[in-house]
């Protein structure tokens, strides 16, 4: 297995703060490697020192594969204004792009006529020898059948690129790379606004990749279905785990165990060994004074004089593996700050909190949502799922009264109280300070505030901060300060743990779980649908609105029911009736249950044998059918 690149003793310095340092790594050929790490602790620099963006503060890369076989996705990107989004993905090939262009200029040219058209004439040919041996017209073919792939349809192309929305700039960013095919693929949060569909698209094309893929990513679920390791970069250096993410935190837990075993049984070493030292350090002076005093005998002062220097040669010896003990000690487990986050409603006992009837919603003649129907009770935990653009925010805004169904009702208990948080982050007071926002909460102190900034991973530097100049995780976190005070008992979020780092998405699930009122949930993360939610509600793209009752675990293994057996809940239910009616056969209150005042049927009359032969048949047919 060849190496393509070794990163020796990396750190970094970025405004006087030192990011990482004592970071070696190594890629192989064949690798899917996510890099994981807080948010801050230097992910996207460590990348762009990798593929020769930014210089090291201290360190080296060694890179075996070329830079021209190498592909990145950036978070964030300059891009010249009129770009339609099909140019945009044929940027990506900067050798082939420009030969494009060469080519395109000179069929400008040659249209022209007079000695210019004849100069770009003889041009031409040379330059379409390039182009066709270098294989530019098959690229261009694969960069339009990536971008129908990754749901990109022709007549999106045309349009300007500025104009899409993130997930389709995402997209075109992704087809454009996986059609130029490099050998080592570098994705900086490439699951970023991508639905459902085209996540599971992404995961088959990186699975099936053939080169070497680094990536950072937040979804753990994608990590744990595309990565082969994960790099957990830290402020001390970086640590490769085999596997995906749900390996990684069972080698993390375990490493956690063994290191708090270990460290107790350093520290009970160490108290022995300094309980040693005391009593040889008691006894060698006890001896020496003994000797010192001792003027009766010779013979018994040699021996007083022996005792001290035996004492004092274990002390020493005890000193020394005292100092080795300290030289290897593990020291206690140094854990990260982390999120200490608590959601709790205002006790509201109504049953039923929110209620849609047949609601629809269109904007102009375009429907959005038909025909919604679902009640909202105290504990349920709905997941809004879809492809986007399917109205998912919309059902959300709905839901909350900030717009109004088309047709149908949005009926909402007078005494609920609705905390939401939207993605876009809007109803922030961007114009305050951290701790100004805080302080106009009745009855809270300067203290408190503090404290409770610190909860929410702010450090006492950023109390002064205007929320306008926070980063989005941080304004996230902002958001969420403002749930936590809400007492709300009707929880709308809209894509709450875009931006935060996977420890805090955790404890924010674990505070999902634990709160006892309803929930409103959109968001493309599986892991916190399949952990928080109890029923699901899927859009179409249609206007098309279907409920499940149950958990996406539930919903997956009732999915892959009905692909192996056609027909699915349907058969199902018809089984169920039909060993259900021939049980009561059997018992004989088939003919009760048709007419209260009926004698029960013999079980040997021919009526009920053969309505029981029937069923049996039924039955038999459908235990055939799912083989």
């Amino acid at each position: 297995m060849r190496t393509w690149m070794i990163g020796k003793d990396l750190a970094k310095e970025w405004d006087g703060r030192l990011l990482f340092e004592k970071v070696n790594v190594e890629v192989y050929e064949g690798e899917r490697l996510a890099l994981f790490g807080r948010n801050g602790c230097g992910k996207t620099t460590l990348l762009k020192i990798l593929a020769g963006m930014e210089e090291p503060t201290e360190g080296a890369v060694e890179r075996m594969l070329p830079l021209e076989e190498w592909g990145m996705m950036k978070q964030h990107e300059e891009i010249p204004d009129g770009l339609t989004a099909l140019e945009r993905a044929y940027r990506e090939h900067g050798r082939l792009h420009e030969l494009k262009n060469r080519l395109e200029t000179l069929t400008l040219r040659m249209s022209g006529g007079g000695p210019e058209a004849e100069t770009a004439l003889e041009a031409y040919g040379s330059a379409f020898e390039a182009y066709e041996s270098q294989g530019g017209f098959d690229w261009e073919n694969e960069v339009e059948k990536q971008l129908r792939r990754i749901g990109i349809p022709q007549e999106t192309w045309n349009l300007p690129y500025a104009s899409l929305s993130g997930g389709q700039k995402t997209r075109v960013r992704l087809a454009a790379l996986l059609a130029k095919s490099p050998k080592l693929l570098i994705l900086d949060e490439p699951t970023n606004h991508l639905d459902e569909e085209s996540l599971h698209w992404l995961e088959e094309q990186l699975r099936s990749y053939a080169g070497t893929l680094l990536f950072v990513s937040h979804d753990r679920q994608f990590i744990d279905e595309v990565a082969t390791a994960v790099c957990e970069l830290n402020p001390d250096g970086i640590k490769k785990y085999p596997g995906g993410y749900s390996d990684y935190k069972a080698h993390k837990e375990r490493e956690l165990r063994e290191h708090e075993a270990l460290h107790k049984k350093q520290e009970q070493q160490r108290k022995a060994l300094e309980e040693s030292i005391r009593n040889y350090q008691q006894w060698f002076l006890q001896a020496h004074n003994a000797a010192t005093h001792q003027n009766e005998v010779k013979i018994t002062q040699s021996f007083y004089k022996a005792k001290a220097k035996k004492n004092v040669s274990r002390y020493h010896a005890k000193q020394k593996q005292l100092e080795r003990l300290e030289a290897e000690s593990v020291g206690g487990v140094r854990k990260a700050p982390q999120l200490k986050m608590t959601l709790e409603d205002e006790g509201f006992e109504a049953r039923t909190l929110l209620r849609f009837e047949h609601a629809d919603f269109a904007y102009g003649e375009r429907e959005i949502l038909r025909d919604v129907h679902f009640r909202l009770n105290r504990g349920d935990r709905l997941a809004v799922r879809g492809p986007n653009g399917s109205g998912k925010t919309t059902l959300l805004r709905l839901a909350t009264g900030k717009l109004e169904p088309t047709s149908g009702e949005v009926k909402r208990h007078p005494g609920v109280k609705i905390g939401y948080f939207s993605q876009e982050l809007e109803g922030l007071p961007v114009d305050q300070t951290l701790l100004g926002s805080l302080l106009e909460l009745p009855n809270m102190t300067q203290t408190e505030a503090r404290t409770l900034l610190g909860c929410f991973l702010f450090p006492r530097e950023d109390a002064f901060k205007t929320i306008g100049d926070l980063s989005m995780g941080e304004k996230c976190r902002a958001a969420f300060i403002r749930l936590y005070f809400g007492g709300a008992n009707l929880l709308v979020l809209d894509e709450p743990n875009n931006y935060l780092d996977i420890d805090t998405r955790e404890v924010m699930e674990s505070a999902l779980m634990r709160y006892q009122g309803a929930l409103l949930l959109v968001s493309h993360d599986r892991m916190l649908v399949r952990k928080a939610a109890n029923r699901i509600a899927d859009l179409d793209g249609q206007g098309g609105f279907e409920l499940f009752e149950g958990t996406l675990e539930e919903q997956e293994e009732n999915r892959e029911l009905q692909a192996r057996s056609p027909g699915g809940r349907e058969e199902n239910e018809r089984r169920l009736m039909l060993e259900l009616k021939l049980a009561e056969l059997l018992r004989g209150e088939a003919g009760q249950r048709k007419k209260e005042d009926a004698a029960p049927i013999s079980i040997a009359s021919a009526e009920v044998f053969d309505e029981m032969r029937k069923l049996k048949k039924e039955l038999q047919e459908l235990n055939d059918s799912k083989f």
